[in-house]
């Protein structure tokens, strides 16, 4: 007689069940209000608010800032990586630790912590500011603010692949005739590429929905509103049709985005079991 093997967790129907209610009254049902609330409007206004020049320019920089905050995060976040991985120093933990600070800092105390900074009278922008280099209330400062929030989302999905990394392939590739910087390209760029790219894909949606961080060093300038910004100040006018108009948008691009990197690191996986 085969004995069953007796599983920790509930049976698999009490367990979907769970997970099918959970995952519906915290985010399907949301969701579905949004794009329930913005069905109740003609195509021709819901096409002509989403399209407004305002809103246009701040899907620009969204997008712009996003995508440039998360590449300068894809190579300095594979440095830290590299070193967190690597090295051992004094102070290592901490460094490690400082890491994860931007999961729980309030997204508005590193804004205004980076606008004191950054401003005309603060400890950098003062320096700054006599070179031409303005940061607060610029779009560079909405860069520097989304690299703020998006570096751990690199260094913790690369760090784990090269402490996996076996030092002895790399001996290997440098006892065959290879210098460090073809051991680096050949051997250590391609092994750590799908984490590289996807934490790059995390920090730029990161930096799609991105508010608290940004609304102080942006200052509301006509040339530093971002989308987020926008459907605030849509709320703050009783223009729920609007700012639901806009979320829909948003949410299609972070969806997109969100499903290409599910299918890199389902391919990922695949081609690492392959091998």
């Amino acid at each position: 007689m085969i004995k069953r093997r007796r599983n920790i967790l509930p049976g698999f129907g009490i367990s979907t069940g769970f997970t099918l209610t959970y995952m519906s009254l915290v985010v399907l049902i949301p969701l579905s209000a949004v794009f329930l609330k913005t069905a109740s409007v003609d195509w021709s206004h819901f096409w002509e608010t989403i399209t407004a020049p305002r809103l246009m320019a701040s899907y620009k920089l969204t997008l712009t800032t996003s995508f440039v905050s998360a590449l300068f995060n894809a190579g300095f976040g594979l440095l830290v990586a590299w070193v967190l991985a690597r090295y051992s120093f004094p102070g290592k933990r901490i460094v490690d630790a400082l890491v994860d600070l931007p999961f729980a800092l309030p997204t508005a105390v590193a804004g205004i912590a980076l606008t004191a900074i950054y401003s005309q009278n603060g400890w950098f922008g003062r320096y700054l500011e006599p070179l031409g280099i303005k940061v607060a209330f610029t779009p560079l400062g909405i860069v520097v603010a989304l690299m703020f929030v998006g570096l751990p989302f690199v260094v913790r999905n690369v760090q784990p692949v090269l402490e996996d990394l076996d030092v002895e392939i790399e001996e290997a590739a440098q006892s065959l005739g290879a210098t460090r910087w073809q051991t680096f390209r050949l051997v250590i760029v391609p092994t750590v590429m799908p984490a590289l790219v996807t934490g790059f894909a995390l920090a730029f949606a990161r930096g799609l929905g991105e508010y608290g961080s940004v609304v102080f060093i942006s200052g509301n300038l006509p040339n530093t509103q971002i989308t987020s910004l926008l459907i605030n100040t849509k709320l703050e006018q009783y223009d729920y049709i609007g700012a639901t108009s806009i979320a829909v948008v948003m949410l299609i691009v972070s969806f997109m985005l969100l499903l290409g990197i599910n299918l890199l690191q389902a391919r990922t996986r695949r081609f690492q079991e392959a091998a």
